[in-house]
């Protein structure tokens, strides 16, 4: 029976979590490992600066109080599995989609991302949406990529970004490959004054917007399709090497 590791970047509180955890508790031991708050946009750190405490919240449910996803990955697998690599990290499912640049900022993403660093087939989810997601439905789409997954494994240094739109599962097209696509960044600062004449700034999107091109991420969930992207850690751009060469001495 596979054991499964989970994670996400909403909260052990998140609908969307609950929602995976139970969608895969059929498939083998689910364990969930989540951040005790909302660390959206958090990306991929780590705490080095501070202990973490960890609370149980059900049977094989704890929540990192002041934890990221990458360390709820770390004590899940050191503390939690004992150092037993689990068959497969999950994170998600993310309230809101990860399309586009936006996997960088994401820290479900970078949950799945630290799974693979240490060796474990991962996946994120996140559900195309903003306002009432059917989370029980999208976690059925989850569920089948990660049956497909557990059944035919994947291939060193790549995990998977998936973006399932927010349908019911009789709605829902299939399943298909694509690229990440490219987003029009329209982020704006926000500048208040405290009661003390102090000013604060929070930085905010004020509209979201993805190139529609055939093939990427963002056609195929507002075409109806889960989205899969395959990611790498290499970072490298092998393309650019020609171009430059003359930096080299």
């Amino acid at each position: 029976m596979p054991t499964i590791l989970v994670t996400n970047d909403d909260g052990y509180f998140s609908e969307g979590i609950k929602a995976l955890r139970e969608a895969l508790k059929p498939l083998g031991r689910v364990v969930v490992v989540a951040p005790d708050r909302n660390l959206s946009g958090v990306g991929h750190s780590l705490t080095f600066t501070m202990p973490l405490r960890m609370r149980k919240v059900d049977e094989d449910f704890y929540t990192v109080i002041g934890g990221t996803p990458a360390d709820c990955i770390h004590l899940g697998y050191h503390v939690i599995l004992e150092g037993e690599k689990p068959d497969l990290v999950c994170a998600g499912i993310n309230e809101g989609p990860n399309l586009g640049e936006d996997i960088t900022y994401s820290g479900t993403v970078s949950g799945a991302m630290e799974g693979r660093i240490l060796g474990i087939p991962s996946v994120a989810f996140s559900a195309f949406g903003r306002e009432e997601i059917t989370f029980s439905e999208v976690a059925k789409s989850c569920r089948r990529v990660v049956e497909k997954v557990l059944e035919v494994g994947m291939p060193e240094d790549t995990y998977l970004n998936v973006n399932v739109p927010n349908l019911s599962s009789e709605e829902v097209k299939g399943i298909r490959l694509t690229r990440q696509g490219k987003r029009d960044y329209r982020e704006k600062v926000f500048r208040y004054i405290t009661p003390y004449g102090e000013p604060l700034y929070w930085i905010a999107a004020e509209e979201f917007g993805w190139s529609p091109e055939e093939g990427t991420d963002y056609w195929a969930v507002i075409n109806g399709y889960v989205s899969v992207t395959p990611l790498q850690l290499d970072l490298t751009n092998y393309g650019a090497f020609k171009d430059i060469k003359f930096i080299e001495e």
